[in-house]
């Protein structure tokens, strides 16, 4: 027999995949402490690269009695550091230690395990010179043997980071995670950098510290056009200081803001901002926690602001009262083209006051985003009289309110006598139950429109009746390229209407969405019967996801697109 290991099985417990042993407190950190270290600067640049290695405690990170007497004792057993490691390996590994760590390679956990059997006398640490502190996410502990290397590996990440800034004219940095400390090193690339005009740094865990880093840098910077901090937690400190900064900024015309804690102390701080600013064309602070306040901070700066092209303040909490501040501000503002107020609680009384506004300034605006508004019929009557007048808006969204089909008539009744609204991306009714009535007051009107080009009417609960009044009007029009008409319960009734007018010529649709609308084998028959007629359809999208089709149903639309193949080799992508 060959010789056996005098190591006991019972006192070291033995590594495995279903069990993972506890973490001794005094061999790591916290669980969900980040780990943080210094890495010295000289006066030439040094990066590091950052690779995710976890280091996992068992399900009971305080460990028993007995685990915490196996540490104990594994640690002080002299037979262990003369065992041969290849002979122990197998059966300890001290401090139940479970490494996941995809990036190291098996013969880096061997040394791993002889540093910590066989430890070496240790050495007076050298004093740490101050610098940039790297922080790892939270839940991450490391080891101190792995230290130099991710040194190393983190200094080529940030330099390969830094030549994108150098090499590329636009540069997506989002979700890097390289924190404070990665933006301070990076900053430095943009001084003088003549290369870079759109840079992302969204989503990085960039807080209000690091963004001190761009002190110094964007004033000197007159490349850089687009500047994306979109998914950090700065909040108004941070905005406060960047608004500092970029007062002097002759480059940056695009500053993304969403989702980044802004409240209305840092609302104050954009206004300020916009008022001296005249470089500054798109802002956005979409998401954020903007409230009566921050909009009518924001509002008297559109008042001197004569440069702002398009303003977003969707998902913030504007309400009437912010609606009616904006208002004002908007009726003395020329420049303004672009509105997004999307989820933004108005109502009808907010969009009385804002559509007031709108109608008694001399600027020109295109687009008009007041989706999800709480909108009613009332408010829509006021929404259609300043579509009536106004001869510039060309996308205008309505997307998830409660207009009805009173409100639809209105709309519809509005666009008779505007001929300027190009999309329906631009009449976006979706959410709106609409109704039948709703759908024949539109169609009527849209089946001579001849501008629009996307009609989105999912959810508007226009049924079989409504689909019949849609597909009329598809006869007519010529200009109506995407149509959707999700969940309106068309059923297999409103799916063989709608077939009929995909019979006829149409040069024009090219995508249509009948997901989820009950339609049944009998309605798919129907349409493929329609694609199969029609040699010269133009149809390249057909969705009927989320239906009641069987094999049948299936494959006579499957049967439908091979023959449009064949005859005209032209490819209809048709989703089940």
């Amino acid at each position: 027999m060959g010789s056996t290991s005098t190591i006991s099985l019972y006192s070291h417990p033995k590594l495995s995949h279903r069990a993972q042993p506890v973490l001794s407190r005094s061999f790591c950190q916290a669980r969900d402490a980040p780990l943080s270290f210094a890495l010295p600067f000289s006066g030439t640049r040094r990066c590091f690269r950052l690779k995710r290695l976890v280091v996992k405690a068992a399900a009971r990170p305080e460990g028993g009695p007995r685990q915490r007497r196996v540490y104990r004792q594994s640690q002080s057993d002299n037979a262990l550091t003369t065992a041969p490691v290849k002979q122990i390996a197998s059966f300890v590994v001290p401090a139940g230690v479970f490494v996941a760590a995809t990036f190291v390679q098996l013969t880096v956990l061997w040394k791993l395990v002889e540093k910590l059997l066989m430890p070496k006398p240790s050495r007076p640490s050298k004093p740490t010179a101050e610098g940039m502190n790297w922080s790892v996410g939270a839940g991450t502990n490391l080891l101190s043997g792995f230290t130099g290397k991710l040194f190393r590996e983190s200094k080529q990440t940030l330099n390969e980071f830094a030549k994108e800034l150098r090499a590329f004219s636009s540069v997506d940095m989002s979700g890097r995670n390289f924190g404070d400390e990665g933006l301070f090193f990076l900053a430095e690339s943009l001084g003088y950098n003549q290369t870079a005009e759109e840079v992302s740094f969204a989503a990085n865990g960039i807080t209000a510290a690091g963004i001190k880093a761009f002190d110094g840098v964007l004033q000197s910077n007159i490349a850089l056009k687009t500047l994306n901090l979109s998914g950090n937690p700065i909040g108004d400190e941070g905005v406060k200081c960047l608004c500092d900064i970029l007062v002097d900024n002759a480059g940056v015309e695009r500053l993304q803001l969403s989702s980044v804690d802004l409240r209305d102390e840092g609302a104050r701080a954009i206004a300020e901002l916009l008022k001296n600013n005249s470089i500054l064309r798109v802002l956005e602070l979409n998401n954020n926690m903007i409230d009566y306040s921050g909009f009518t901070s924001l509002a008297e700066a559109l008042l001197e602001n004569s440069t702002i092209r398009s303003l977003h303040l969707n998902g913030n909490y504007g309400g009437a009262l912010g609606a009616n501040a904006l208002a004002k501000g908007l009726e003395g503002n020329k420049s303004l083209r672009e509105l997004h107020l999307h989820g933004n609680s108005i109502g009808d009384e907010g969009i009385r006051a804002l559509m007031s506004g709108l109608s008694s300034r001399k600027g020109k605006l295109a687009v008009l985003d007041i989706g999800n508004n709480s909108i009613s019929a009332k408010g829509a009557f006021h929404v259609a009289e300043y579509i009536k007048n106004c001869k510039s808006l060309l996308w205008i969204n309505l997307y998830m309110n409660d207009i009805g089909d009173e409100g639809a008539e209105k709309i519809a009744d509005a666009l008779k006598q505007n001929r300027t609204i190009t999309t329906i991306d631009l009449l976006d009714l979706a959410y709106n139950p609409i109704g039948a009535d709703g759908a024949k007051a539109l169609s009527e009107v849209l089946k001579f429109h001849g501008n629009i080009n996307t009609l989105k009417l999912g959810w508007c609960q226009i049924g079989a009746s409504g689909a019949e009044f849609v597909a009329d009007m598809l006869r007519y029009n010529n200009t109506i390229s995407i149509l959707d008409l999700r969940a309106n319960g068309l059923r297999d009734e409103g799916a063989k209407c709608l077939a009929q007018s995909f019979k006829v010529v149409n040069e024009a649709l090219t995508s249509i969405d009948l997901a989820f609308n009950e339609i049944r084998d009998d309605g798919a028959f129907a349409i493929a019967q329609a694609l199969k007629a029609n040699e010269d359809v133009a149809v390249t999208s057909l969705n009927l996801a989320n239906n009641f089709l069987t094999k049948f149903g299936q494959s006579a639309l499957t049967d439908a697109k091979d023959l449009v193949y064949e005859m005209n080799e032209k490819e209809v992508n048709i989703f089940f």
